[in-house]
């Protein structure tokens, strides 16, 4: 018979001992790196303390320090890196205008670009589908198999793609090719209007159009707007896909971007307002989003590439090469700039921009529906961004070497990764209780931890 005690103070001492790890992580990468104020910490502690999938998303190096640690057999080799998104999770997938102006759904986040094994994507892809299935209140089976079809129809995509059945180059998710909820999702939107977003945030004025004040929008300090303003012909310099003359381009108003999402807290973020058509009456203007970028989290752990780095020593046009490799239909709004030092890239803010919401997934079905398309653009991202692409820094075709990788046993592969990631996702709702335990001791119970909606 096991003595309980010796068995209890096991636990202890490694419940201890994740915990005191997991302190250190956040101190180096929020405090050091980051150099995040205690009350930025606290702001983003917060809302990493809504559940565990918001624990999981903000703490991407966490996920990094652990996959990089364990051994798994479906890694491509060190030699033969895939561009990578970086953190790829439930929520960064969603629906906005191409640069043909077709509404499509696609990966919407490339802040985390870099090269490693395509294998991390598909963990933490595969982790934060556990986690959003439990949130929905889904069973360990039925976990395993939304889980499962994500990872069955990536490696469909891959072999297609590799095949030469598909072509990446030419892949798009539109009403026309989604299913289920997707499909509604762009239904949807197609009926929104152009101005749908330009008079959710601006307002005619006499003057002209200026970005309304409240708690999101405020007017920016006299030298952030002079650094903008002195940045800015740099930035139409690095246009991707430049299509009109400067007036275009001009600068009719300018506002700092309150409430950023979870991993971007710290970082500065505008809204830019250009003069868009030839419309005389401000109705088709253009909001442009300037927005900071520093380091990739995969940076830290993957093996060094000079070749990269030194394309890409500008962290914006890293963002925004990434976002152009991916992507059938580049932003032709897609550049960078640098002010005061810091590294930005600039994007369009998309009136059609839009997620799926958790209320939208009404059953498991849905649900599979949901995650096969982000599976078939996972593979389509992934075999994208190699020598297919003009600016592409890879030799060879990503999908050739992530198709030897895998194996000949699609059922295998998908097996493996699910298993894992369910026992994952039970790690981080560990980790997730000592973190809430953690922020209410360093940042004190007055810290309430918000609900989720």
């Amino acid at each position: 018979m096991i003595n309980e005690s010796i068995t209890e103070g096991v636990i202890r001492t490694r419940t201890k001992l994740r915990k005191d790890l997991l302190i250190s992580i956040f101190d180096e990468f929020d405090g050091t790196i980051m150099g995040l104020t205690p009350a930025k910490r606290a702001e983003k502690y917060l809302k990493m303390s809504l559940s565990p999938f918001s624990f999981y998303r903000g703490s991407s190096y966490l996920f990094y320090f652990d996959a990089t640690r364990q051994y798994f057999p479906y890694h491509t080799s060190a030699e033969r890196p895939t561009w990578i998104q970086g953190d790829l999770h439930f929520e960064n997938f969603g629906a906005f205008r191409s640069e043909d102006g077709s509404i499509v759904y696609d990966v919407n986040d490339f802040d985390e670009g870099y090269v490693g094994s395509y294998l991390y994507d598909i963990l933490r892809m595969a982790g934060s589908i556990a986690l959003v299935g439990r949130q929905l209140g889904y069973g360990e089976a039925e976990q395993l198999d939304v889980i499962g079809s994500f990872v069955q129809a990536y490696s469909r995509g891959i072999r297609r793609f590799s095949q030469g059945k598909d072509n990446p180059g030419n892949f798009v998710m539109n009403e026309n090719g989604a299913k289920g909820p997707v499909k509604k999702l762009l239904r949807k939107l197609e009926k929104r209007r152009q101005g749908h977003f330009l008079e959710k945030v601006t307002s005619q004025m006499q003057s002209g159009r200026v970005f309304l004040e409240n708690s999101e929008l405020a007017v920016p300090e006299v030298a952030e707007q002079a650094l903008l303003e002195k940045a800015w012909s740099f930035y139409m310099q690095t246009i991707v896909a430049r299509s009109w003359n400067d007036d275009h381009y001009r600068m009719k108003d300018i506002a700092v971007k309150h409430g950023s999402g979870t991993a971007s807290i710290g970082l500065d973020r505008y809204y830019i307002l250009i003069e868009g058509g030839s419309s005389q009456e401000d109705t088709d203007d253009t909001i442009l989003e300037v927005k900071e970028v520093r380091v990739p989290v995969p940076a830290y752990f993957m093996p060094y590439s000079e070749s990269f780095w030194s394309t890409f020593g500008h962290q914006g046009k890293r963002v925004a090469a990434t976002q152009q490799a991916m992507h059938h239909k580049a932003d032709p709004y897609l550049g960078f700039l640098t002010m005061d030092g810091r590294d930005f890239y600039v994007r369009e803010r998309s009136p059609y921009k839009k997620s799926l919401k958790l209320k939208d997934i009404a059953t498991v079905d849905d649900m599979l529906q949901v995650v096969e398309v982000m599976g078939s653009l996972t593979a389509k991202m992934h075999a994208r961004a190699d020598a297919d692409v003009d600016q592409g820094i890879l030799s060879y075709h990503s999908e050739k070497e992530i198709a030897k990788a895998m194996g000949p046993d699609p059922d295998a592969f998908a097996r493996y990764i699910s298993q894992w990631a369910y026992g994952y996702a039970t790690q981080v709702e560990k980790d997730f209780v000592m973190f809430t335990e953690w922020v209410k001791e360093r940042f004190g119970e007055e810290a309430e931890v918000p609900q989720a909606e």
